[in-house]
């Protein structure tokens, strides 16, 4: 079995085992063709010195820490599959060290630039003079970023949600998330009011009446795609007064989270809401804890200046 093909074997493992997503099993194949190429008689028979050859070439080709460590670490998941399938006796990544690389605090918002966010958001969707499809398309908008700040779901899940969540008009619904998990996310009145709103409008637009999606779309997915979105998201940041380039659906999601912890939610609540599946990766939003801490002893405190 040559290279390619154990590579093709691992990743039908990581589908039908684990549950990977689509863009994550892109990812993997991505990364494992390219360290393929890039080592001499393929990835399958490499050396633990042929490995670290192409790392060093990777890093001296200017990739950024991150990158390295992501490539790394899909080698290493490869390699332990051919070793657990007795494909190979040795595991060649076991002596190599992950590029050092740093924790970058998360792009966020202010609170008072997401409430900005949203009362545009809110106002375009209101707007009289709109002619019938820039009105869906505000409704549209208004119920994407109501729905994304009120649970801080990932872009893909958030696009990609059944219209059954609207029909419910539940104060939670659940998600599914990545690595195929469940899980269960609160609704604010203002997010189920506009994903209502959202609903009547969508129901008077023919092409979307048999969709299954809530916000479904002419596309190959049959619903609204992350990129869309994006570009929504920084048109309406732009008719708000925020440079477009601070915000993206992922920055709502942090915003979401980073809010939360400031007004005392607890880290174990925000990784379980957020679908962290383990908590180290939550503590990215440590130092927002840290500034409560210090806020609460100066102003509780009693000998605090």
């Amino acid at each position: 079995m040559n290279s390619a093909a154990r590579i093709e074997a691992f990743l039908e493992m990581m589908s039908a085992e684990r549950g990977a997503a689509e863009n994550t099993l892109s990812s993997y194949r991505r990364d494992l063709e390219d360290a393929s190429a890039g080592i001499g008689g393929g990835l399958a028979a490499a050396t633990s010195a042929a490995i670290r050859a192409y790392l060093d070439d990777i890093a001296a080709r200017g990739f950024a820490a991150t990158s390295q460590a992501r490539k790394l670490s899909a080698i290493r998941q490869f390699f332990k599959f051919l070793y657990a399938e007795g494909l190979r006796g040795d595991d060649p990544t076991g002596t190599l060290d992950s590029p050092k690389k740093g924790r970058p605090l998360p792009k966020t918002m202010s609170e008072a630039d997401t409430g900005r966010l949203l009362d545009r958001a809110a106002q375009e969707a209101m707007e009289s003079s709109l002619n019938n499809g820039d009105r869906i398309a505000a409704l549209r908008l208004q119920a994407l970023v109501e729905v994304l700040y009120a649970t801080g779901l990932r872009v893909s899940e958030l696009v990609g949600l059944p219209v059954t969540v609207a029909q419910r008009d539940d104060r939670f619904f659940m998600v599914r998330g990545k690595g195929n998990k469940e899980r269960m996310v609160p609704l604010s009145a203002k997010a189920r009011t506009a994903m209502r709103t959202w609903l009547a409008a969508r129901a008077a637009v023919p092409a979307f009446a048999d969709s299954p999606f809530l916000f479904p779309a002419a596309s190959d997915s049959g619903y609204l795609s992350r990129q869309a979105f994006a570009r929504e998201l920084k048109g309406l940041a732009a008719r708000a007064g925020i440079a477009a380039a601070k915000i993206s659906p992922h920055v709502l999601r942090h915003a979401f989270a980073s809010h939360l912890l400031q007004n005392g939610a607890d880290l174990r609540a925000v990784q379980q809401l957020l679908g962290h599946a383990d908590i180290s990766t939550t503590q990215i939003y440590t130092h927002v804890l840290e500034e409560r801490l210090v806020r609460l002893v100066n102003d509780h405190h009693p000998l605090a200046d």
